[in-house]
C-alpha cells in the first residue's frame, strides 16, 4: 500500500525550510518515537523583539524520519520563527496537520515530534539562561560561582 501525501507535505519534504545543524544554539530539543525509530533535534537562537520580549530569532532542525516527519518539522520551524517563546510553546500538532493539508491517519503522530522538540528546546534555553546567571568573567576566565558551597570553580579547558 502506497501512502498518499498532500502537495504541501511533498513540498516541505522535498524542499524543507530551516533544515540543518545550528552552531552555538541557545536551546536544543530532542524528541523521538521509539516505535518508528524516528529522532529529531531542533535548535533555537533567541533574540528580542521591539517590545523587548524574547523571540525565536533563528531555528533549525535535523531528523531521521519519514516524509511526514520531515515535512511537519519544516512547517513547525517556519511557524515558530519570529514568535515569542510563549507563542511558540503553544504550537500543537493539530495546527501543523492543518498547515500541511492533512496527514494519513497512520502518520498523524509524525507531526508531534517537531512540537515536542520545540518545547524541549525552549525549556533547555530557559534552564541554561537560569544557570548562566551564575557565570562570572574574571581575568578572561569563565567561572561558575557555586552559591551552595560558596566556592569558585574554574572549568578545565
Amino acid at each position: 500500500m502506497m501512502i498518499q501525501y498532500s502537495k504541501e507535505v511533498m513540498k516541505n519534504f522535498l524542499h524543507p525550510k530551516n533544515y540543518g545543524i545550528m552552531k552555538n544554539p541557545d536551546g536544543i530539543g530532542k524528541a523521538e518515537n521509539p516505535e518508528c525509530h524516528e529522532v529529531m533535534y531542533l535548535y533555537i537562537k533567541v533574540g528580542k523583539n521591539k517590545e523587548g520580549k524574547e523571540i525565536i530569532k533563528n531555528i533549525k532542525f535535523t531528523t531521521y524520519g519519514c516524509a511526514a516527519t520531515l515535512s511537519s518539522a519544516s512547517v513547525t520551524t517556519q511557524l515558530a520563527k519570529g514568535k515569542t517563546l510563549e507563542e511558540a510553546e503553544k504550537i500543537e500538532m493539530e495546527e501543523i496537520i492543518g498547515l500541511v493539508n492533512g496527514l494519513p491517519v497512520i502518520k498523524v503522530h509524525c507531526s508531534k515530534l517537531g512540537c515536542e522538540a520545540l518545547k524541549i528546546a525552549i525549556k533547555d534555553y530557559k534552564e541554561n539562561k537560569e544557570k548562566n546567571k551564575n557565570l562570572i568573567i574574571e581575568d578572561d576566565k569563565v567561572c561558575l560561582k557555586c552559591i551552595e558551597e560558596d566556592k569558585l570553580f574554574i572549568p578545565e579547558k
